[in-house]
């Protein structure tokens, strides 16, 4: 069998996909390929300036770019994003984050990576829902597996921060998260479907934003270990554009240790599947961010 790439993307013109955090790495590395493919992108981006930098090596592409102002870490600009989108999104992919930052809230008061990483997401998933007509894509990653999913204390307040076990939290709860609104689907009797992906060992602006001595060891391991922006946008192209692939799908690299490698679906922690955990989780994050999203009503 063909190994899958983004020249096996199906066409996208007509179809409309939101992207957060599209102006660098594999946001913006999946954006091109989807405007390639003539899909209308919009570049959901907490810095419009960088955002149409972006947006600019994108013209003459087949398709179209805009961008938006969205900050995940202020429900705010969450709302006052989703409350702009007034036409049909096809497909919602959730692929803005934070890795391993030194402790500090949102505006709201939650811990930063899951602010970012987990909650605005789950808010703008919500808000978003009525306009979705196709799929949600919700970015994990291989962390997920050393995540322990506290969901009495989701922004580290009881416990001592620590900046790795808090982002391998938030990717735990991107794919609890994942999983818990396809289950949501289903029993609404939905079309729409949930998929996740995550990118393997991707080289992007992440890997320089620890804020430590940190950066520089990742950065040499960006230079010998990992792969481009591009190969790691393959699971999330896969993810959000392959038309029969179930939801519920995870997709990841097919290499070795899924650091690398053409997209395919992959397994992921029994944490992440955990039925109890996903309601318990879908609650917290209904009273933290005041949004609950009307599964029932959307219904493609």
């Amino acid at each position: 069998m063909d190994r899958w790439s983004a020249s096996d993307i199906p066409p996208q013109a007509g179809r409309t996909v939101v992207v957060t955090g599209a102006n660098s790495g594999i946001g913006l590395a999946a954006t091109r390929e989807l405007v390639r493919a003539g899909a209308r992108v919009v570049l959901a981006v907490r810095d419009t300036a960088k955002g149409e930098a972006a947006a600019a090596t994108l013209r003459g592409l087949s398709g179209t770019a805009e961008v938006r102002r969205l900050d995940l870490a202020d429900l705010a600009s969450v709302r006052e994003f989703a409350a702009g989108v007034d036409h049909p999104v096809d497909v919602l992919v959730n692929n803005a984050g934070l890795m391993a930052v030194p402790f500090r809230r949102t505006a709201d008061g939650f811990e930063m990576q899951t602010g970012t990483n987990f909650l605005g997401h789950f808010a703008l998933t919500g808000l978003l829902l009525p306009r979705v007509t196709d799929r949600v894509v919700t970015l994990s990653s291989a962390a997920h597996r050393i995540g322990h999913l506290d969901v009495d204390d989701l922004n580290w307040e009881r416990r001592r921060y620590q900046r790795w076990l808090a982002y391998g939290q938030s990717k735990l709860a991107d794919l609890v998260f994942a999983y818990e609104l396809q289950r949501r689907f289903v029993a609404a009797g939905s079309l729409l479907r949930s998929t996740a992906a995550h990118p393997g060992y991707a080289a992007t602006n992440l890997q320089s934003r620890t804020e430590s001595a940190q950066d520089l060891a990742m950065g040499l391991l960006n230079r010998v270990v990992a792969q481009g922006p591009e190969g790691g946008a393959l699971p999330t192209l896969y993810a959000a554009t392959v038309a029969d692939l179930p939801g519920g799908s995870y997709i990841g690299p097919d290499g070795p240790g899924e650091v690398r490698g053409a997209p395919r679906p992959v397994g992921s922690s029994a944490a992440s599947h955990d039925r109890a955990l996903g309601r318990a989780l879908w609650q917290r994050a209904e009273e933290l961010t005041g949004v609950r999203p009307d599964v029932a009503s959307a219904i493609a």
